[in-house]
């Protein structure tokens, strides 16, 4: 790996004009270079699309009809040139060193593959009194594994292999459960990385009502070990 190897930054959105800009400015403001945006719109029937171009001039914008988020994350994959691939959620945002601090682990250790980092959860201020009542926002940091806290070296993402399609909210989990059962190495940086918003239209708080997504990603990964 080059001293200053290029971070492809992969974010997917659909139907995510209302945070959309902020997310983007939060890579503008990352302290590594060189990175690369990649701004996957999944068939957005809002102003998504237009948010991207008003945002940056930075990014590369794609389009394809809806298919979900795992899909749009492959679209970006194949359309960039780093070695390292990074993702962030269209609802959520980084701190300016985030890539610094995953690219010198990285760095450091050739024999890792995957780097996390903590999360932060925040209330969005468009939330109301009531939705946010209902919710448990921890008010300390979290261990991150999530796609907005991941940098992976492309070859292990190759490894790994794509992100399935036909998963409603569980795409991500199914992805990360094979790269451990591979025996991906993988470390977790003590420093917060992202911070994740909370919203009424969060698509991990629908993860609540998708237990059998979840039962059928357990007998996937028990049919694999008795193959």
């Amino acid at each position: 790996m080059s001293d200053t190897p290029l971070v492809s930054v992969v974010l997917p959105v659909y139907n995510g004009a209302a945070y959309l800009a902020e997310a983007l400015a939060s890579v503008q403001a990352q302290t590594y270079r060189p990175i690369e945006m990649i701004v996957v719109d999944d068939g957005s029937t809002d102003a998504s699309g237009d948010v991207a171009r008003q945002a940056t001039s930075q990014a590369r914008l794609l389009y394809q009809a809806n298919q979900g988020a795992g899909a749009a994350r492959n679209r970006g994959v194949a359309e960039a040139s780093g070695d390292l691939l990074a993702f962030l959620d269209q609802d959520d945002v980084w701190v300016s060193e985030k890539l610094a601090w995953q690219v010198s682990a990285l760095d450091a250790d050739p024999t890792l593959d995957i780097v996390f980092g903590h999360v932060q959860q925040f209330f969005s201020p468009d939330l109301d009194t009531a939705s946010r009542a209902r919710l448990h926002c921890p008010d300390h940091p979290q261990p991150g594994l999530l796609p907005s806290a991941l940098l992976i070296r492309r070859a292990a993402f190759e490894r790994v292999g794509a992100f399935e399609r036909g998963w409603r909210v569980a795409e991500w989990a199914e992805w990360y459960v094979r790269a451990v059962d591979l025996g991906m190495r993988a470390v977790m940086l003590p420093q917060v990385v992202a911070r994740r918003r909370l919203h009424a239209a969060n698509t991990g708080l629908a993860a609540r009502n998708a237990a059998p997504e979840y039962a059928r990603l357990l007998k996937a990964r028990l049919d694999r070990r008795r193959g």
